[in-house]
């Protein structure tokens, strides 16, 4: 494996502009569960430390993301999947993957080995040697995930992870997300809730930069209209909550 320095990606980042406060009052603890949020991306970009509350703080643990020294030893504990991730298009699958792995605090040789089991989890393993720009999209956005798993973080926040995915691609990362319950604290966001039962412990629903729910996917599925189709209950809650909030 080549030695490994500090590349600049395409910054996906958000920019801070002036808006009226967003999340005034959430309280999200977290526990080894797997969290859909339909709404903003905000709750994931702090929850990275990639921008900080004008009030409150964002805790994990005894850290306090606020502190420059907290923040750096959180940043080794979470992995952050931006809904328009960057990749350096030179690198092979198995090479990108690892690097990341090392800008999260892997040691080389540990980021080259666990690199490969990452791109299986995802299943690209036929891709490992391929470069990223040889990739379509929906196997650039299994690549992401696999670079948001490699180096074990404890939180996975995932913002429409499942954007260019197709249905077979989708339910076998659903399936992974599933398998991961008990281990990590995973946030989604996302707009494709048809399958939320399946999958989710809670939800949270966000609009205008507020909280709308918060609660277990049954409490959530109580919300819909009680003449809703079958199989639809979902949708209707989603629907039923947006409409209080106008």
């Amino acid at each position: 494996m080549k030695r490994f320095r500090e590349y600049a990606p395409p910054s996906s980042a958000p920019t801070r502009t002036p808006h009226a406060p967003a999340l005034p009052g959430l309280h999200l603890p977290l526990h080894r569960q797997v969290t859909p949020c339909p709404g903003k991306s905000t709750l994931l970009t702090l929850g990275a430390s990639a921008s900080t509350p004008q009030e409150g703080r964002v805790l994990y643990g005894d850290l306090d993301l606020s502190r420059h020294r907290h923040a750096q030893r959180y940043r080794h504990k979470a992995s952050w999947l931006p809904q328009n991730p960057g990749f350096l298009p030179g690198m092979t699958c198995r090479e990108h993957v690892a690097y990341v792995g090392w800008l999260k605090g892997m040691r080389e040789r540990d980021a080259g080995k666990a690199a490969p089991d990452a791109i299986e989890r995802v299943g690209l393993t036929d891709k490992l040697n391929s470069k990223i720009k040889t990739l379509s999209g929906g196997q650039r956005q299994r690549i992401a995930i696999a670079q948001a798993l490699v180096h074990e973080a404890e939180v996975l926040l995932l913002d429409e992870p499942t954007v260019g995915l197709d249905p077979h691609q989708r339910r076998r990362f659903l399936d992974l997300l599933a398998s991961l319950r008990g281990t990590v604290h995973a946030i989604v966001s996302t707009h494709d809730i048809g399958d939320l039962d399946q999958t989710f412990d809670s939800v949270i629903v966000l609009a205008s930069g507020r909280s709308r729910f918060q609660g277990t996917v049954e409490e959530f599925a109580g919300h819909a209209a009680p003449d809703c189709a079958p199989g639809r209950r979902l949708e209707s809650a989603y629907s039923v909550l947006l409409g209080a909030a106008e």
